[in-house]
């Protein structure tokens, strides 16, 4: 049944002609209509403007039934958009949380066969449908608190067969799930210790084994490769790019988390959808990401959680780039997929402006997963995956009030998800 949203205080993120993202001074312009209405049709937006306007376009509706909803006193926004998550995993990792308190570094875990290893021994034991009955509650929570889309990855398999598996869950997902979903394969997230001082061999695994298998089953979307300190080299990581690329897989890089590591330039020369973390970003960087058509994707969950030093968000949008917000929901370095928190480390860590961390976390987001042409703005023909806010007397309210959820309702492909309860 279409639906008609009516007294929308504020209709948030609406563009008649969006561009792909926003950048540099642009993202803090936020597109809004105050007293509004929006009207979804088919799983599309159908219309929307201000409540002076909506006689009139009840006339073209005609006797159409519809589902309608009163906003009064609320706002509509387009559902998040989360480019990076690897939120199919076997098992929590709160021992390792308790290390890291008692001052045991990322690096320090990850040398020992904890973080990445310690979820990759749990994955290759666990079926198939463990993980999928796993995840499936998770991608519930993250739709609760307002997100629609989704990137979840791959990386806890670092075998052929395990990669696989998590990928087949991911299709299992799509398949299941309202929300939209891109699949990313991370065969290169970390180096099996059974490769350890040979890792160019396990390279050559992931070429020649694992990537034509993974697309033989047209299991992703895209490739990623964690190119940083004590992980995948520059050389090791083009190699897997262009194997990527002869297969269609669309490159995305883990880059610049732990060091100055060349992930970012490597990301840019191979046309990288995003690169992601960005803690060590300098000018050098900077300027290769200009004018680049890679998508700048900062996780601030990570860095609070890992106690890091934050992107320099600001440094990069006053330079005049894009900038995408995405949770990393993941076990061992940011246990969360509430993208409203994120939005409000954003504004409060990286002195983003609520306009800039939500066009982040919108439209730049869904660039960052090649979906902004669906999704990301209230658009008519885009997707109509919205949330209606509780109460809420300003936007800046979102990331100013932190740590409940503001998301009353959410719809997602037009079908309302979460009911209001009123």
């Amino acid at each position: 049944m279409d639906i008609l949203i009516t007294h929308i205080k504020t209709l948030v993120q609406v563009s008649d002609t969006p561009p792909a993202f926003r950048a540099g001074q642009d993202m803090s312009e936020l597109p809004v209509i105050n007293d509004a209405y929006l009207y979804i049709k088919g799983g599309r937006i159908g219309g929307y403007g201000p409540m002076s306007g909506l006689e009139p376009f009840r006339k073209q509706l005609g006797t159409r039934k519809l589902r309608e909803i009163n906003a009064t006193g609320r706002m509509v926004f387009p559902c998040w958009c989360d480019a990076h998550t690897h939120l199919v995993y076997p098992a929590s990792r709160e021992m390792e949380y308790v290390d890291k308190i008692r001052g045991l570094s990322y690096e320090d875990i990850a040398k020992r066969g904890g973080g990445i290893l310690n979820s990759a021994a749990r994955t290759a034991v666990v079926s198939e449908e463990e993980l999928f009955e796993d995840a499936m509650p998770r991608l519930e929570e993250i739709a609760r608190y307002g997100t629609g889309a989704v990137e979840i990855k791959s990386g806890y398999g670092l075998t052929t067969e395990s990669e696989l598996k998590m990928l087949r869950v991911i299709r299992r997902l799509k398949e299941r799930s309202p929300l939209t979903i891109r699949a990313t394969f991370l065969g290169a997230h970390s180096i099996p210790m059974e490769y350890r001082g040979r890792q160019h061999e396990y390279v050559d695994l992931v070429i020649n084994e694992m990537i034509p298998l993974v697309a033989s089953e047209g299991l992703a979307d895209f490739i990623d490769v964690f190119c940083d300190k004590g992980f995948f080299t520059v050389e090791d990581t083009e190699r897997m790019l262009m194997a990527g690329l002869k297969y269609g897989l669309v490159p995305k890089i883990h880059a610049n988390e732990l060091d100055y590591s060349g992930g970012i330039q490597t990301g840019v020369k191979y046309g990288a959808l995003s690169v992601d973390h960005l803690e060590y970003t300098g000018d050098a960087e900077i300027e290769a990401l200009k004018g680049s058509g890679t998508m700048p994707t900062i996780l601030p969950g990570a860095a609070f959680f890992l106690g890091m030093p934050p992107a320099p968000a600001r440094k990069m949008i006053d330079a005049g780039l894009p900038l995408a917000l995405a949770s990393d929901f993941n076990p061992g370095s940011s246990p969360s997929g509430n993208m409203q928190l994120i939005i409000s480390m954003g504004c409060i860590q990286y002195r983003m402006l609520p306009e800039e961390a939500i066009n982040a976390a919108t439209l730049n987001g869904a660039c960052a997963m090649g979906l902004e042409q669906e999704l990301g703005t209230i658009t008519v023909g885009k997707m109509a995956n919205v949330f209606i806010t509780r109460e809420m007397p300003s936007i800046a309210f979102f990331p100013y009030y932190y740590g409940s959820n503001r998301v009353e309702t959410v719809i997602l492909n037009g079908k309302v998800i979460r009911p209001t309860g009123r």
